[in-house]
């Protein structure tokens, strides 16, 4: 999580990339912004930094070479970080890159804003810092002014809402060995998402805890979900069931154990065999090491429990919600309407 109360904005060149595979073409500008007004300077920051605020999952520069200094963005940080002097003529270089892989039809055009920050509080650390923000989209503004006898009525077409930030990153200037810490923001088309994260700046995802915690989460999530029922028979009474147990062993424990959870969560053991399997399957695809123990992280949790839904879904008319007990709930058929039925016992009406 991203903090900047103590920060302070250095330096800011503006840009604006079009989309090359509609012939449109960069414009560069040729100095750095002199940014005077301090409300300015203050609505930047805001604008720049606060979509990072709630951003917890931590990548680091990659390439497809397995040499990450052939990472065009890799390479053009180290170079600010080494000479700040040299910062607006490699903001040209970084806005030529996108503009080179903007071949995606439905990319938008737009401004790009290079910024350099100082003191950016990141896991508890100040750091200093390289920002990438992309605005894309654009919105129309009504301003009511004071005048004599009255209100006048105005409005400015094509300003952006400094609320909503379309795309960033943050690039910190730590870890450099491992790829610097690099948190990501895009907000936009999810049609377009891949050009910003895999191939404008071609990241990984840092394996720490926030990541292997979201990581075993998923994929319990999608053992129980998907892949449990090619195996067993299960009423999905049983399997939210299984998702209530699941998300309450992460939200009690402080350390994750793959044997450990088999036998509290899922039990049977040729369930636990196929939960293994599937979880080993995972590992040798992605290197993701969740065999291996790991802390917990409460921040992962928080955010992965608002995809486990605990919701029975019965044709259009009813909504159950599972939260406790299962044994309390009980499925059966009656044979003269020939349709399913539940039967949930209960102490008292809320």
């Amino acid at each position: 999580m991203v903090t900047y109360f103590e920060a302070t904005l250095e330096q800011v060149s503006v840009h604006r990339v079009g989309n090359k595979a509609l012939n449109e073409f960069y414009n560069l500008s040729e100095n750095t912004l002199h940014i005077e007004d301090e409300t300015l300077r203050r609505l930047l920051m805001q604008y720049f930094l606060s979509p990072f605020e709630k951003a917890y999952e931590v990548f680091r520069f990659t390439h497809s070479s397995d040499d990450r200094s052939l990472n065009e963005l890799f390479h053009f940080s180290s170079m600010i970080f080494d000479d700040q002097s040299a910062f607006h003529s490699l903001s040209g270089q970084i806005t030529k890159h996108l503009f080179t892989i903007s071949n995606h039809p439905k990319i938008k055009s737009g401004e790009l804003y290079i910024a350099t920050f100082r003191d950016i509080q990141l896991e508890g650390e100040l750091v200093d810092a390289i920002g990438i923000f992309k605005s894309e989209t654009k919105e129309s503004y009504l301003k009511v002014n004071l005048e004599d006898g009255g209100f006048a009525l105005t409005y400015e077409e094509d300003a952006i809402n400094i609320t909503k930030l379309d795309k960033g990153c943050l690039i910190f200037n730590t870890e450099k060995d491992e790829g610097y810490k690099v948190i990501v923001i895009d907000q936009t088309n999810r049609n377009d998402a891949a050009y910003w994260k895999d191939e404008f700046l071609q990241l990984k995802i840092r394996n720490d805890n926030f990541n292997k915690t979201s990581t075993t989460l998923g994929v319990c999530k999608d053992f129980i979900t998907n892949k449990i029922d090619e195996d067993f028979e299960i009423s999905k009474a049983d399997k939210i069931d299984l998702l209530n147990k699941s998300l309450k062993y992460f939200k009690e424990k402080e350390s994750f154990d793959l044997n450990e959870f088999s036998e509290e969560v899922i039990g049977n053991p040729k369930a636990i065999e196929s939960f293994k399997k599937f979880s080993r399957q995972y590992n040798n695809e992605f290197d993701a090491e969740l065999d291996q123990p790991f802390d917990i992280s409460g921040a992962a949790v928080k955010k992965q429990a608002k995809v486990f839904k605990s919701i029975l879904k019965l044709d259009k008319n009813f909504h159950i919600y599972i939260h406790g007990n299962k044994d309390l709930i009980e499925k059966g058929f009656d044979e003269g309407k020939s349709m399913n039925y539940y039967k949930v016992f209960f102490r008292e009406e809320q």
